[in-house]
């Protein structure tokens, strides 16, 4: 199987800061800070930025947003493999954010397209609000932090709104079933034997600390686990076909030009 090559960096400076929703000033001060890759060189010396870049400048923004500083960003970074595709970087945030505070925020029109680093339609604004990213404010919108990246990436992909929100009914039913039977096996195996001996405010207070303690490996452990399951799926229902049928080998030749 051969392995799909990266995008390549073709984003100037300018539209990297536009679509990531800072400022060229924060690019180039998160470069020097070494927060960042450096550009490719490509003609005229001009500095090109690609997937990469936007992905591990969302990470920061959603580092920063659980209130780490950058002293403390740049030591995360530092920690993480240096061959992270954009993708695993993406994944990456989503594991940062899920343990995160629920967060929303007001946001106007123009602050909302400069978050999502788009222009947005009309029919972007209701697709958005029907995934429930953005809810209706007076002065604007409230938007969901967490979702508003995933919801406008969502925007591009040629799925119908009806299939996506299927699956988002299909995906939070799920997550809602593993969290009662994940809470209840923690209560009963893991919180009980903890804190047996304690006082009421010391169970507390040990609670928390080892929820704190296993939430990420927890979501870890999904996430790995829905990603295999997801591939065997996909192979199963797409790559396997009955011998003699002829589309079992296109498909396979397909999958593995990909």
């Amino acid at each position: 199987m051969t392995t799909q090559a990266p995008e390549p960096a073709s984003l100037t400076v300018d539209e990297l800061a536009a679509r990531a929703g800072v400022t060229v000033r924060t690019v180039r001060f998160y470069s020097t800070r070494g927060l960042l890759p450096p550009p490719v060189i490509g003609p005229r010396r001009v500095g090109r930025y690609g997937p990469e870049h936007l992905s591990r400048l969302a990470l920061i923004e959603e580092l920063q947003h659980q209130g780490m500083t950058l002293s403390a960003i740049e030591r995360y970074l530092d920690a993480l493999p240096d061959d992270l595709s954009a993708h695993d970087l993406a994944i990456h945030r989503a594991l940062v954010a899920t343990w995160a505070p629920d967060s929303a925020l007001e946001s106007s029109r123009s602050e909302l397209e400069k978050r999502a680093g788009r222009s947005l339609t009309e029919t972007d604004i209701r697709r958005l609000t029907a995934m429930n990213v953005l809810t209706p404010a007076p002065e604007g919108f409230r938007v969901d932090v967490g979702l508003l990246r995933l919801g406008v990436a969502l925007l591009d992909v040629p799925i119908a709104h009806e299939t996506i929100l299927a699956a988002r009914e299909v995906l939070l039913g799920h997550a809602r079933t593993a969290a009662h039977q994940l809470t209840a096996l923690f209560r009963d195996e893991v919180w009980g034997p903890f804190t047996e001996g304690e006082s009421d405010p010391e169970r507390v207070e040990s609670m928390k600390a080892l929820s704190a303690h296993m939430q990420p490996m927890v979501v870890q452990a999904l996430v790995t686990a829905f990603q295999r399951s997801l591939k065997e799926e996909l192979r199963a229902a797409f790559v396997s076909e009955p011998v003699g049928s002829g589309h079992g080998d296109d498909l396979q030749d397909h999958h593995e030009a990909r």
